[in-house]
């Protein structure tokens, strides 16, 4: 029963990260613009230049916050790492009710303390 609702999650993380593909990579662009305009920036000394480059970076961030739903999608690839990482994950294994094997572990337990 685990293992179908990992497949679930996992399938429907999927499809979410398909349909937001789009606007991860334009979000990844704009950031990208972004970054290098404010790099101009801090580096020109010109006022014009400053001008070009704030304006440029100006419209990037706008870019940027159009491409929100990209953010979503960047939760569904957290989704898939988590499946991915949980799919060969074991169950818990349940104790004996065996109370003379309880008692033997919990001895070696004690002893590996000391």
């Amino acid at each position: 029963m685990k293992k179908f609702a990992l497949f679930l999650v996992g399938g429907i993380a999927a499809i979410v990260l398909l349909a937001n593909l789009g606007p991860m990579i334009g979000l990844a662009i704009s950031l990208l613009i972004l970054y290098y305009s404010f790099k101009g920036f801090v580096k020109t000394e010109s006022i014009f230049k400053k001008i070009v480059w704030g304006t440029i970076g100006l419209i990037a961030l706008c870019a940027s916050a159009s491409n929100f739903p990209a953010i979503i999608g960047i939760a569904a690839i957290y989704f898939l790492y988590v499946v991915f990482k949980n799919w060969n994950k074991e169950d818990e294994v349940v104790e004996s009710s065996d109370p003379f094997t309880n008692f033997e572990k919990e001895w070696n337990k004690l002893h590996k303390n000391y």
